[in-house]
C-alpha cells in the first residue's frame, strides 16, 4: 500500500510539473499578486469551511500577517489597528491568549498571537500583551521535569515548550528558574533516528524536531544536542525526487515541512559553527535549496491564489504560510553580517528572508526585542507557590 501511494505521489507530482499553465511554462513564477490577494480577502472574511479553526482564529491572523511580510506586502494600519483590537479580545483575564474570544488560554494560540503582535511592530500591538499575566500563566503550566503543558490540563509535548520559550524571549520574561530543567526535558526528546519526538520515546517527526531544537536555541543549549545525528536525520528528510521535505520517515512530501524541516538547517548550521566545524559552506545551507524552491514554485501553487501540500490538495492559510516561510529559507542564506541569496528563477520570486527561529522577519524581532528589553523582566518570585495551586488545580480537572 505503501510503495503505491508513493507511486501515485511521483505521477502527480510529474503532471503537475507538466502542466501547461502559463506560470508553469520556463523558469517557476511565484504568483505574488494571487497570493497577496488571497492573503488579503482572508484576513476581512472567511468561508464557512473555516469555522472548524474558531479556537485557532489568532493563528489565522499570524500565517496571514506572515505571508504578507514576506511577500513584502504592507499591511493598512486601520486593519492591523483591528487585529490588535481582536487579539487583545483573545487574551485571558489570568493570562496567555486563547483561540477566540472567551475561550481558555492555549499556550499555541498565545504563541500565534505574540508573533503576530510583534509583526504588526506597533505600540498598540506591544501594548495588547500583558507581560505580568503571560509569566503568570506560563508557570501554571510549567511541570516538575521541566516540560509545559499546552494548556491547563492539557497535554505535554515539546511545542509547548517551544511556544512558552519563544514568547518568554520575545517578551522578555525569560527566567532561569522558568525553564529549569527544561533543556534536559527536551533533549530526551531526541531518539536514535537524530530527530526530535514530540515525548521522551516516541517517533521523531519535522514538527517537534524545529520546536525542540528552536527551543534549545532561545535557551543557549543547542550545542547538548548530538548535533550529527539530528544533520543526518534533516537532511534525510529531503526527498530526492520531489525536491520537498517529508515529515516523517516513510511519509510523502508535504509543503509545511518546507519549513519545519528545512528550518531546523539553519540552526544547525550556526550550532555547527560555534562548535568549531571546519568544513561548513560559507555560501549555502546543508540541503538542496534549489530543489526545494522548485518543489515550492512549481507543486504547491494554486493558480488563483495561496499554497497547498501538494499537488491534488486544496489550498488553507496554514500552508500558505510555511510553504513561503520555507521558501524564505531555501531563498537566503546567512544573517545580517553574511548574507547571500539563491534565488530561483526571476528577481520578481525574492521573498523577504525570516528569522529561522521565530519564524517572523529578522527585523519585526529586533524590533520587539528593542521595546521590550526596555522594559523590567517580571518579578517571577511568587509565582512558585501560584504553580503549586495551578497543580492541585489541575490534578482535580483531570479528575473530574
Amino acid at each position: 500500500v505503501e510503495i503505491l501511494s508513493l507511486m501515485e505521489e511521483e505521477r502527480i507530482q510529474v503532471d503537475s510539473c507538466r502542466d501547461t499553465d502559463d506560470f508553469m511554462i520556463g523558469l517557476p513564477t511565484l504568483l505574488r499578486d494571487q497570493h497577496y490577494q488571497y492573503l488579503k480577502k482572508g484576513l476581512r472574511h472567511l468561508s464557512d469551511a473555516y469555522e472548524c479553526l474558531d479556537a485557532s482564529r489568532p493563528w489565522l491572523c499570524f500565517w496571514i500577517l506572515h505571508s504578507l511580510e514576506l511577500l513584502e506586502e504592507p499591511v493598512p494600519a486601520t486593519v492591523a489597528s483591528d487585529v490588535c483590537q481582536f487579539l487583545a479580545r483573545c487574551q485571558s483575564p489570568t493570562g496567555g491568549f486563547a483561540g477566540g474570544p472567551g475561550q481558555y488560554a492555549h499556550l499555541a494560540p498565545t504563541y500565534a498571537a505574540v508573533n503576530a503582535l510583534c509583526i504588526i511592530g506597533t505600540e498598540e500591538a506591544y501594548s495588547v500583551i500583558d507581560r505580568e499575566k503571560l509569566l503568570d500563566f506560563l508557570w501554571s503550566l510549567k511541570q516538575p521535569d521541566g516540560s509545559f503543558m499546552m494548556h491547563v490540563g492539557g497535554e505535554v509535548d515539546v511545542r509547548s515548550a517551544y511556544c512558552a520559550a519563544s514568547v518568554a524571549s520575545l517578551t522578555n520574561i525569560l527566567t532561569p528558574k522558568l525553564f529549569e530543567d527544561t533543556t534536559n526535558w527536551i533533549l530526551r526528546c531526541q531518539n536514535w533516528e537524530g530527530g526530535l519526538s514530540g515525548v521522551p520515546g516516541l517517533e521523531a517527526h519535522g514538527g517537534y524536531t524545529f520546536c525542540g531544537t528552536a527551543a534549545l536555541v532561545i535557551l543557549g543549549n543547542e550545542h547538548m544536542l548530538d548535533l550529527k545525528a539530528l544533520l543526518r536525520w534533516v537532511v534525510s528528510r529531503q526527498m530526492r525526487f520531489e525536491g520537498g521535505f517529508q515529515g516523517r520517515c516513510n511519509k510523502l512530501v508535504d509543503g509545511c515541512y518546507s519549513f519545519w524541516q528545512a528550518g531546523v538547517l539553519p540552526l544547525l548550521h550556526r550550532a555547527l559553527f560555534k562548535e568549531g566545524e571546519s568544513e561548513l559552506s560559507r555560501h549555502q545551507w546543508m540541503f538542496e535549496q534549489k530543489a526545494l524552491q522548485e518543489y515550492i514554485l512549481l507543486c504547491c501553487q494554486n493558480p488563483t491564489g495561496g499554497l497547498l501540500d501538494k499537488p491534488g490538495k486544496s489550498r488553507d492559510f496554514y500552508h500558505t504560510c510555511y510553504c513561503l516561510s520555507g521558501l524564505a529559507i531555501a531563498q537566503h542564506f546567512g544573517n545580517l553580517d553574511h548574507h547571500q541569496e539563491i534565488i530561483l528563477g526571476k528577481e520578481e520570486n525574492r521573498l523577504a528572508p525570516t528569522h529561522p527561529v521565530y519564524n517572523i522577519c529578522p527585523e519585526k524581532v529586533a524590533g520587539a526585542l528593542e521595546h521590550f528589553l526596555k522594559l523590567p523582566v517580571p518579578d517571577d518570585t511568587g509565582c512558585h507557590e501560584d504553580q503549586q495551586q495551578s497543580r492541585a488545580a489541575t490534578d482535580l480537572y483531570r479528575r473530574s
